[in-house]
Parts: C-alpha cells; sequence; structure tokens
C-alpha cells in the first residue's frame, strides 16, 4: 500500500559505533572554525574602509553563504551523532534539502560572478570602475540569492507532495535524489529535469563553461601582459580557480555517490566526501582568501594591534585609573615608530 511517510531514517549514522565521540568533538571544533573565520573575514571587510571594493563585496557573500551552507548540515549532523535513533522529520528533511542545494546554486552563481570581476580588471582595467559599481555589486548578490531560493524552492514543491513507499535514506543528511528514490511512483520525470536541467546545465554546465572563458580571456592578456600583470592576476585567481575546482569536484562526486554503490568505501572517508561541499569549501574559503589576499593580510594585521591596544587600555583603567594614560601614550608611540619603519621600508 502507497503511503506518505513522515520521517526520513538516515542510515549511514549507525555505523558510527564507539567513534561517535570522536567525529563529535571534530564536528565542533571544524564547525566553530568555520563560524569564526568567516565571520571575522566578513567584519574585517565591513570595518577596513580599503576593502570596500566591488571584490570583497563579493567576498562577503561567499563567506556568508560558506556559513549558510556549513549550518545546513553541522547541527543536524552532531545531534544525530549522539543520537539514539537517527529519524529527521519531512519538514526538516526537505528543509536541509533546500538549504543544501540553495547553498550550491549560491556559491556557483557567486563564483560565476567572481570570475567577471577578475575579468574585467584584469582585460579591462581602464574601464573596471564604470563597468563594476559597488551599486550594481549589491544588486548581482540580491539577484542571485533571490533567484537561487524561487529556483531550488519550486524545484523541490515537486518532491514534497509525491508519495513515499519508503523511508531510509542512506546518507548522513538529506539527499534530493535519495529520497525521489523513494517514490512509490516510478516516474522519475520530475528527478530527470532537476538533475539535468537544474544541476548540470543551469547549476554547473553554465557557470562552469562562463568561467573557463573568462580564464582563457585572462589568461590570453597576461601571456602578453607585463610581469605586473601576471602577478595581480595569479594572487587575484588563485583562491578562485581553487574554489572552484573543489566545488565541482565536491558536487561531481555528489551526484555520482548517489546513483551507484559506494558500499566499498572506507566509512570515514564515504562521509567527508559524501558532505564535500559542505565540509571542505567553508573551511578552505576563509583559509585561502585570507592568506592569499594580501590586503586582507595587512588588514588582519592592522587589526590585531588596533584590537591588542584597546585591551591594554581597559585592564589599565580596570587595574590602576592612574596607568591608563602612560600605557595609551605608549601605545601611541609604538604605532608611530611602526607607521615610521614602514615609510623607510
Amino acid at each position: 500500500m502507497e503511503n506518505t511517510t513522515e520521517t526520513f531514517v538516515l542510515a549511514m549514522y549507525a555505523e558510527l559505533g564507539q567513534f561517535k565521540y570522536i567525529y563529535f568533538t571534530l564536528a565542533v571544533l571544524f564547525y566553530i572554525f568555520v563560524i569564526v573565520t568567516n565571520v571575522t573575514l566578513i567584519v574585517i571587510i565591513l570595518v577596513d574602509s580599503n576593502l570596500h571594493e566591488p571584490m570583497y563585496v563579493f567576498l562577503c557573500s561567499l563567506f556568508a553563504n560558506e556559513i549558510y551552507g556549513s549550518t545546513s548540515l553541522m547541527p543536524c549532523f552532531m545531534v544525530h551523532i549522539l543520537a539514539e535513533t537517527h529519524e529527521i522529520s519531512a519538514l526538516f528533511c526537505f528543509l536541509q534539502i533546500f538549504n543544501i542545494h540553495t547553498y550550491c546554486t549560491v556559491e556557483f552563481g557567486t563564483l560565476t560572478v567572481m570570475a567577471y570581476d577578475r575579468y574585467v580588471c584584469i582585460c579591462k582595467p581602464l574601464h573596471y570602475n564604470i563597468i563594476i559599481t559597488k551599486r550594481k555589486v549589491q544588486i548581482v548578490i540580491l539577484v542571485i540569492w533571490i533567484i537561487c531560493f524561487v529556483e531550488i524552492g519550486v524545484l523541490l514543491s515537486f518532491t514534497i507532495h509525491s508519495k513515499r513507499c519508503g523511508n531510509v535514506i542512506n546518507k548522513v543528511f538529506c539527499a534530493h535524489q535519495l529520497v525521489v528514490a523513494l517514490s512509490c511512483s516510478p516516474d522519475r520525470t520530475a528527478a530527470i529535469i532537476h538533475d539535468l536541467v537544474v544541476g548540470l546545465v543551469f547549476t554547473v554546465g553554465i557557470p562552469v563553461s562562463y568561467i573557463s572563458y573568462t580564464y582563457a580571456k585572462i589568461l590570453a592578456v597576461c601571456l602578453k601582459g607585463s610581469k605586473e600583470t601576471k602577478m595581480k592576476a595569479l594572487e587575484t585567481c588563485t583562491p578562485h580557480a581553487v574554489s572552484l575546482i573543489t566545488f565541482v569536484f565536491a558536487c561531481f562526486y555528489s551526484l555520482i555517490s548517489q546513483r551507484f554503490d559506494i558500499s566499498s568505501v572506507p566509512y570515514p572517508l564515504c562521509v567527508v566526501l559524501s558532505a564535500y561541499a559542505m565540509v571542505i569549501q567553508p573551511f578552505q574559503s576563509p583559509i585561502i582568501y585570507g592568506l592569499k589576499l594580501s590586503k586582507i593580510r595587512h588588514a588582519c594585521k592592522n587589526l590585531l594591534p588596533l584590537k591588542t591596544s584597546q585591551l591594554y587600555i581597559f585592564l589599565g583603567e580596570c587595574l590602576n585609573p592612574h596607568l591608563s594614560f602612560l600605557i595609551e601614550m605608549n601605545i601611541h608611540a609604538l604605532q608611530f615608530q611602526n607607521v615610521n619603519v614602514n615609510l623607510h621600508t
């Protein structure tokens, strides 16, 4: 008899065994790192006026999306690691599917417009400030998020209303294709449309094709350009290229793993790879952009002494108000000395 199940069982958690506390500890540390690093970089970009440029506005959107993507998986993952049963309600399951898919589409959309930004900056530097403005960037980011949310919401509505004859999902999170496979109806038209039109064409195919085109143009300019142009392209394009390659691999593996038997893959590796997009991508983005882009590195270095000096002043006022003035004068003298050293170097 066909029936609509109200809960799903995430079967992959049953294999955790005695290692569940280790996995839980690692998950907590990872999630804290992702939140702290991405929020820190967003705050640095917002606070430092030197970073109020289109490229860094795109990065703010990217870092916010990394937090969104990680949050779509990690809280649920940590709860189910320690839980005795691994059931998830249909409402939260579809909400997780919606969050994960919107995260992926927003990620590809953001990486695509960032590629266009680098293309204009390197290939058309004289027209950059005319073509790319902060107002246009803000509108583009808003449009990307709205379109992705509406697109996934419409497509997911077909799956929500379908009848299901099972409730076991062999994964650590709700995956759209595996939920569709539980449908009582043999008709897989909605799943095929979702995978081919949205998954391959719009979400992956068009963005990757356009990004490849922009990189071909950038490479052509760099081969003819000066050493300064090559260094500028290398500094700003390398993090973007790494993000794109790893994310394409994550999406490709996700599509493949849901259609083939991966029981021979070791369990820990299977868990990491199945959640690669929501695990590795949010972890690596703040690292590669924070370390590679010189302006962000310098902003971090400038922000740290400022916060340290404010802490010293606060402690001086708490311990001895008479010492606070001397501490503040010494800090200003030290900052003045650093400025002189930088000017001489």
